[in-house]
């Protein structure tokens, strides 16, 4: 399928002539001026022939939000979700403003939970009042349903087409959205819209993109960070038949081709050398020893309350311990990709990006042009994970755009797609807690010490405490009289990001490892002693049902073990109890792992079981075996076959509780994920006595 280099085929419709006479409803303030004014902003909209638009405020990689939000919009306006026309839209930063589009951090629905119902709510007001005065009649009473306001007591019918010209002059601004009670699509199973067209190969993402006179390119860069291009044969390259171009930066190479495969075999041709630099002695011995160094003492203080001394001199017994976690790869399925056009007009860029507005103004930024003269086309990803936070590949698909004469599309390979990751950084925390008799706490320090994401970000304004790095950390469900957290930065030459979870996912592994660690020093059951620590009542809740589910306590055969842990974490609770079998060849193997789970309301309980399936799946494979290593300044890993997946006859049997709440909404994104390395290590402890410290587990208890 082509997608026309004039307009994205996945552009909204702003600022067409269909939006005449439309409904159109800002999601962040009133409607104060003629309705095609407002074209620009990000708007919910019911068209002149009655159909109600969605332009996606945040982006669909994977996780259901485009179902949820939709969701929504279809609950305050009495339709299916399938009957709103959902697009994903150009960037655009101010066209959504305040709405942040970047997608990360579990923040959607969180997010966009009171304007979008707002907006929704104020839409279907505007309907029912336009059709009250249509009728002579009070609006109290009216009801919208499958595109029509409904007059229950004459029969009347009213469709949407017939009351937009009338309604969009009188759209309120605080019109309020339906209760709980009268909710018939938010907290009811639905199926992915966008389901049926992966499935049967339909849907497009952005390395799907094929234009008009376009070229396809690959690209290698220095394989040891930091290092610089020494030479290559261009003639070599251009020999291959179907190769186009070779254009070489100082620090990569690429070459265009009309196909991916002719470009890689033009690359290969090419054979690029490189001069590695500085950091080609670096290995990864020497990033734990210097991570092991920093967390030996503390760092710069992120939170500290009460007397930490006097806590501990008045202690039973003070626990302590030094876990470590590796660099990890997102490995995502549809590898790193971007069209780009650019002409002396201006830049078009097609790809699929987790933050459409940095994205464009990078482009912007790269090119020299103002971001008005940059469209960014952004499409369903093949998963993100953090890495299509970052905005490299847009970067280096543009300044690729402007050496050649048509547009192009950069495909990475999987080997550099591994190989020059954003990569999660490796971490080392070291953990004490002081305990009283009865195995209450009384201390707790937590130091830190890793790779700063937000130093990079912030640059001069770092403040020496990377809130991300120490997120779930600052305010753990076992509370003590005295705390202190630390942050020390330890920096390699290896680029570090975001991976699912950020600081939550690796602090909950230390933290949770560490209360089984403390109910043994208390010679309690790891539930018992929570449940005796924990006064959040939704942990509590969360945990004491899947315990329960989970048949805590139960005997199990040698080898076998329950082990659990439990978050409270980007305003979800949620527990999971890991069941492990290890075999006599020391392989582990997770059969099943129970969820419960209170995030708030659930606006779709089937993609909220479907984010916590895939979450346990995906995190799974980074707890058993996840991670990538430096060996002289390079990834050494390349490809699925070391940076290894779980298979499908691995995948555990997951069972999911979504508790009742009448919470305010969490994120689901991350929750799930952030769970499993705990709870299946506290479970190999169970199963096997073996007290396992690092990531990934199947290396470190084959180790111990």
């Amino acid at each position: 399928m082509t997608v026309s280099a004039a307009t994205s085929r996945r552009g909204f419709l702003a600022g067409s002539a269909v939006l005449a006479g439309a409904l159109v409803v800002p999601l962040h303030r009133a409607l104060s001026a003629a309705p095609t004014q407002l074209s620009a902003n990000g708007y919910l909209a019911v068209l002149p022939d009655g159909a109600v638009s969605l332009a996606l405020p945040k982006t669909e990689m994977g996780q259901g939000i485009m179902t949820a939000l939709t969701m929504l919009v279809a609950e305050e306006l009495g339709l299916a979700p399938s009957a709103v026309k959902v697009s994903i839209p150009e960037a655009d930063k101010a066209r959504f403003a305040p709405i942040d589009t970047g997608t990360g951090g579990s923040t959607s629905i969180r997010e966009l939970w009171k304007p979008l119902r707002q907006a929704a709510a104020n839409a279907r007001a505007a309907l029912v009042d336009a059709a009250a005065r249509a009728w002579k009649v009070m609006p109290d009473g009216l009801t919208l349903a499958d595109g029509a306001v409904v007059n229950p007591a004459s029969g009347k019918r009213l469709p949407f087409s017939a009351l937009v010209a009338d309604a969009a002059a009188h759209v309120p601004t605080d019109a309020t959205p339906k209760p709980a009670a009268a909710w018939r699509v938010i907290g009811k199973d639905t199926k992915r819209l966008d389901s049926a067209d992966k499935v049967r190969g339909k849907a497009l993402f952005g390395i799907d993109v094929t234009l008009p006179g376009m070229k396809v390119a690959t690209l290698a860069q220095s394989p040891v960070f930091g290092g610089k291009l020494a030479s290559h044969n261009a003639a070599a390259a251009k020999a291959v038949p179907g190769v186009a171009d070779v254009i070489a930066l100082d620090d990569c190479l690429f070459v265009t081709a009309d196909s991916l495969w002719t470009a890689k075999k033009g690359l290969e041709a090419a054979a690029p050398t490189w001069n590695e630099g500085a950091n080609a002695g670096v290995s990864q011995s020497q990033v734990v020893a210097a991570l092991d160094a920093a967390v030996a003492k503390p760092g710069v203080t992120a939170k500290t309350q009460g007397d930490l001394a006097a806590a501990r001199a008045g202690a039973a017994k003070t626990v302590e311990a030094v876990y470590h976690q590796p660099f990890l790869a997102h490995a995502t399925m549809e590898p790193g990709n971007c069209t780009a056009h650019v002409t002396p007009q201006g830049a078009q860029v097609w790809t699929g990006t987790q933050v459409p507005s940095d994205a464009r103004a990078a482009a912007a930024r790269v090119l020299g042009l103002p971001e008005d003269k940059v469209r960014l086309h952004n499409f369903l990803m093949g998963g993100g994970f953090g890495r299509r936070l970052e905005t490299d590949m847009v970067e280096r698909a543009v300044s690729l755009a402007a050496k050649v004469p048509y547009p192009v599309k950069l495909v990475w390979t999987r080997e550099e797609d591994i190989q020059h990751d954003v990569v999660r950084p490796a971490y080392a925390d070291r953990i004490s807690a002081s305990l009283d008799n009865g195995g209450k706490v009384l201390a707790w320090e937590h130091r830190i010490a890793g790779s700063s994401v937000m130093a990079r970000l912030l640059g001069e304004k770092f403040n020496g405490v990377d809130d991300d790095a120490v997120d779930g950390a600052l305010a753990p469900l076992y509370a003590a009289q005295a705390q202190l957290v630390t942050f020390r930065q330890s920096e390699s030459p290896m680029p570090t990001g975001w991976w699912r979870g950020v600081g939550g996912l690796r602090n909950t592994f230390v933290i949770e490892s560490f209360a089984d660690e403390l109910a043994l020093a208390a010679g309690r059951d790891p539930l018992a002693w929570r449940l005796a620590q924990i006064t959040d009542p939704r942990a509590r809740a969360v945990l004491q049902k899947a315990a329960t589910e989970a048949g805590w306590g139960k005997a199990l055969p040698k080898g076998e073990g329950l082990g659990l842990a439990v978050l409270h974490i980007w305003d979800t609770c949620l527990a999971a109890v890991a069941h492990v079998k290890v075999g006599a060849d020391k392989q582990i193997a997770v059969p099943q792992v129970t969820v419960a789970v209170d995030c708030g309301p659930a606006v779709n309980p089937l993609g909220v079981k479907a984010q916590i399936e895939g979450g346990v799946t995906f995190a799974l494979s980074a707890a058993l075996y996840g991670g990538v290593t430096l060996d002289k300044g390079r990834i050494a890993q390349s490809n699925y076959h070391d940076v290894r997946p779980l298979r499908m006859n691995e995948a555990p049997r997951v069972i999911t509780h979504v508790m009742p709440t009448d919470n305010a909404p969490g994120g689901m994104g991350e929750p799930p994920a952030a769970v499993i390395a705990p709870a299946v290590a506290n479970a190999i402890f169970a199963a096997t006595g073996k007290r396992i410290r690092q990531v990934p587990l199947q290396a470190g208890f084959e180790a111990v």
